[in-house]
């Protein structure tokens, strides 16, 4: 279970919460529960991983920071959180087990919830600035879709809807994802700010209303899941920048373009995807879907009907000279030439060299042995004309004891005669001896 920092901030003219330095509880002991180590640190708790000694299991133990359980707003807040969480029994919300206060290590009393522990990661993890396959994206934001429907059908309002708020772990191969810290959740329109002023969320993901101190609904959390289906699918938030940059492109309403691929190769987005983004994100939040359902659903509409993914373009020859043929690099031996090799010398008389030759296309035949006819010479070429290409006649392949011409090769020849001179020796031999 992943809870990290906050990021909650005021906008100008509100002060700011800012709890004590934080403690650490590992080692020690609340009531029936062990604390092992710290998960996380949200703007008004630390959540420990902790084992209840009496049912032997683990649980996500989320601890009020000291100097705020002085605070009794603060600790009304807490005890709200409680309340608002068991009242919503869904299973995309993270289960409460129990509610209580014990004191801690030092003796002074410790407010803390026991709810399940999530053995998977936060989505802002999950995104970790890079988008999500959009169906990836769909099927999480389904589950945080029906949570939502569910915690709003109670009267309630989130109000932190974010991706460090969506727990994920994996069932079975397949991802169940979780609606989680119900700190700020509110019953009724208003009363969503301390009595002092102060802004209570994430101004990354807040609607305007909120971020304003109007009063909040429904249609406040539609808003910040948009938010979150836009960071789902471009890696990044909707509004970047300093606080006071982030807050001022909520309220101006100028919903960035999401019409580019959300990764290199995929299909773009679509312009259907842009239109459902600046209906989420409107600054008015009667032009918002419905329903948490019907915002999702909504999207999947439209990325279903983004345009397909479309073939990289094939890679254009480089212009300039053609490289110099293989043969004529240094230190490199010719390359086999398929056909007739003595044909090379011909060849380069072309106006086009050896790069321009073209091999024969037809059958290659062998000649038969024999008389081989002689190549006529060919008639004198006009004054001003080009060269002509002249193709070199085929070596016969095998000729046998025959040369070009037809007659005997001289090896041939000399070993006839030295046949015959000694048969002439062996008769005179003979002769002698008679």
């Amino acid at each position: 279970m992943s809870v990290p920092p906050s990021d909650g901030v005021t906008p100008a003219g509100t002060r700011s919460v800012a709890p004590a330095r934080p403690e650490d509880l590992g080692g020690s002991s609340l009531g029936r529960f062990r604390v092992e180590s710290v998960i996380g640190r949200g703007g008004m708790s630390t959540v420990y991983r902790a084992t209840d000694t009496r049912l032997d299991r683990r649980v996500a133990l989320k601890v009020i920071d000291p100097a705020l359980a002085l605070d009794e707003e603060f600790r009304a807040r807490f005890l709200e959180e409680a309340r608002n969480t068991s009242a919503v029994d869904h299973p995309h919300v993270v289960p409460l087990y129990d509610v209580d206060r014990a004191p801690g290590p030092g003796g002074e009393e410790r407010l803390y919830i026991a709810m399940r522990f999530v053995d998977g990661r936060d989505l802002a993890s999950l995104i970790g600035g890079r988008p999500l396959a959009p169906e990836r994206a769909l099927r999480l934001l389904d589950q945080v879709a029906d949570a939502l429907d569910a915690v709003h059908a109670h009267g309630l309002v989130h109000l932190d809807v974010k991706p460090a708020n969506v727990l994920v772990e994996s069932r079975g191969g397949a991802e169940h994802a979780y609606l989680a810290d119900f700190g700020l959740t509110h019953r009724g329109a208003t009363g969503h700010r301390t009595h002092a002023g102060d802004f209570l969320g994430s101004p990354t993901y807040a609607a305007p209303e909120h971020l304003r101190g109007e009063p909040v609904d429904a249609r406040t959390d539609l808003y910040s899941l948009g938010c979150v289906l836009f960071t789902c699918l471009a890696g990044r938030a909707p509004y970047r920048g300093t606080v006071t940059e982030v807050i001022d492109a909520h309220l101006a309403g100028e919903v960035p373009v999401l019409r580019g691929p959300p990764t290199p190769g995929a299909a773009p987005l679509g312009r259907e995807v842009d239109d459902l983004m600046r209906r989420a994100l409107a600054t008015d939040p009667a032009r918002r879907p419905g329903t948490a359902r019907e915002l999702v659903a909504g999207a999947r509409t439209a990325l279903a009907r983004r345009p397909p993914s479309r073939p990289a373009p094939p890679s254009r020859p480089a212009t300039g000279p053609p490289p110099p043929p293989p043969s004529s690099r240094e230190g490199s031996p010719p390359p086999p030439r398929e056909g007739n090799p003595r044909a090379d010398g011909a060849t380069e008389s072309s106006p086009r060299g050896a790069a321009g030759a073209r091999p024969p296309t037809g059958p290659i035949t062998r000649p038969a042995t024999g008389p081989v006819p002689r190549t006529p010479a060919a008639a004198p070429a006009a004054p001003g004309a080009p060269p002509r290409r002249v193709q070199a006649p085929a070596a016969p392949a095998d000729l046998g004891a025959f040369g070009p011409g037809g007659g005997p090769r001289r090896p041939v020849v000399a070993l006839v005669v030295a046949g015959a001179v000694v048969v002439v020796l062996v008769v005179v031999l003979v002769l002698a001896l008679t």
